[in-house]
């Protein structure tokens, strides 16, 4: 007798469909990015300038952020890192 319990998430397809409706999440709000108006806060007389206007502005300042604070993490753990007997000394 398996007396082992067996999550929903353990079963392959089920994460597959987790997936799959995150992309489809995504696709909806880079979608969305195309029909609504955004209301710009910073303006520059160059209209190149606007970057606050530009498709998918916001959601590739966001990936960018999340990959810095990553890195910005790991060098900061390098830092701040000690060694495993620092309380006992």
């Amino acid at each position: 007798m398996n007396s082992e319990n067996k999550y929903w998430l353990d079963d392959p397809r089920n994460v597959n469909k987790i997936v799959y409706a995150l992309y489809a999440i995504c696709a909806l709000l880079v979608g969305a990015d195309l029909v609504y108006h955004k209301h710009i806060h910073f303006t520059y007389e160059n209209e190149a300038y606007n970057f606050e206007d530009w498709f998918g502005f916001f959601g590739f300042f966001g990936f960018v952020a999340c990959v810095g604070l990553v890195l910005a993490a790991r060098l900061l753990r390098i830092v701040l890192k000690r060694e495993e007997d620092y309380y006992d000394q």
